[in-house]
């Protein structure tokens, strides 16, 4: 495969870089500790387009393809995970739903403001008993007439507290297992809808994390988004090009940590000598530089397979579990690497370890990665 960048590919990824280091990175700690929504800085984002990178330039997007998305994903996320976990949401979960499902209707009324960050998006499956168990739905949407009357929870939903519209998974035939699953548009000025106060959470703090409640909310017949039984189809497909997101997002989070310890190991001086010069710091160096650059070719490669439209779960799945274990990997060695100073929330590296373990947790934990690519290699076979 040929991973030499395209002018627009390193365009796309100079502009996040730039946005990365010039603004976000001097605010990351401070909404880090306050758990601020960092809504202006996600603004502003949306005015730049990064909040639409792959949605069609008809709708306001970009356009770009999924390697540039995943190349500023990664720039984002090495500055600030929480802002670029919006952006994820936003661009795969969120739009990339409605641009291959959508009708005419819906992408005017959502995906356009969407694409500017004058709406936000949520993407609505987990549920209290429904987690890795994705086909265990129990919100319900009975058909009455010209709407749906939905009742349910849904819970830990990114943005769910902030978001303007969801896409939102229900069961429609309770009868009929993953089939009888199906997918709405839902506007939270709904009466009957309610969002909990927004999660505490280890990492990601500035991101927007809240349980969501649904009470005899009315849902007009059009904000059905596919076809009735089609949610269950809709969601793992949505989740294939969000998991190359998340990928590219713990690809961020290791990069900052790893970058934060070569600094470190040449600056720290112990027994005479910069501590890069000795050895077990230098192995440490090498398994986090290793893990790194197999993980980005992981994540290069599930991306070039998305845009040549070729099936890509197996290997989505692949960049995902390998990407956020390394995340998790290299998040651990920085804290090593600098030793007690890397215990304090003077330095990033602890911030990073923990933004780093939600990748290996949200869209598909990394057991259910590993059976995804189990049951992909056996039919192989």
């Amino acid at each position: 495969m040929d991973f030499e960048l395209t002018e627009e590919q390193r365009m796309i990824r100079d502009l996040a870089r730039d946005f990365a280091t010039e603004v976000l990175a001097p605010q990351a700690a401070h909404f880090d500790e306050t758990e601020e929504y960092p809504q202006e800085n996600l603004k502003k984002m949306g005015e730049l387009g990064l909040m639409a990178l792959t949605i069609p330039q008809e709708y306001g997007g970009i356009g770009a393809d999924t390697v540039g998305y995943v190349l500023a994903l990664e720039e984002i996320c090495k500055a600030d995970a929480a802002v670029g976990t919006v952006m994820s949401v936003q661009n795969s979960l969120v739009g990339h739903g409605l641009v291959k499902w959508g009708t005419p209707q819906q992408k005017e009324k959502y995906l356009r403001p969407a694409a500017t960050f004058q709406k936000i998006g949520a993407y609505a499956l987990s549920e209290p008993q429904a987690g890795s168990d994705a086909a265990n739905q129990r919100t319900m949407a009975v058909k009455k007439d010209d709407h749906y009357l939905v009742n349910g929870a849904k819970n830990f939903i990114t943005n769910g507290g902030v978001a303007d519209f969801l896409i939102l998974f229900v069961r429609t035939d309770p009868q009929a297992g993953h089939k009888g699953i199906s997918c709405l548009v839902f506007d939270t000025d709904t009466p009957g809808f309610t969002a909990g106060k927004p999660e505490r959470k280890l990492g990601i703090r500035a991101s927007n994390t809240a349980a969501l409640s649904f009470e005899n909310c009315e849902v007009p017949v059009e904000n059905l988004l596919g076809q009735e039984g089609e949610g269950f189809k809709i969601a793992m497909q949505v989740l294939d090009a969000g998991r190359i997101g998340i990928a590219a997002q713990a690809l961020g989070i290791a990069q900052a940590a790893y970058e934060a310890s070569l600094k470190f190991a040449k600056e720290r001086e112990q027994f005479g000598v910069p501590i890069a010069q000795h050895q077990a710091v230098q192995f440490l160096i090498a398994d986090m530089a290793t893990r790194i650059q197999a993980a980005q070719l992981l994540t290069l490669r599930a991306a070039l397979l998305k845009d040549k439209g070729e099936p890509h779960t197996e290997a989505a799945s692949m960049a995902k579990l390998y990407a956020s274990e390394t995340a998790m990997q290299v998040t651990t060695n920085a804290i090593q690497v600098h030793g007690g100073y890397g215990y304090m929330k003077d330095y990033p590296v602890e911030r990073y370890f923990r933004d780093a373990k939600i990748t290996e947790i949200y869209e598909g934990t990394s057991q259910i990665q590993r059976i995804v690519i189990a049951n992909q290699e056996l039919q192989m076979q």
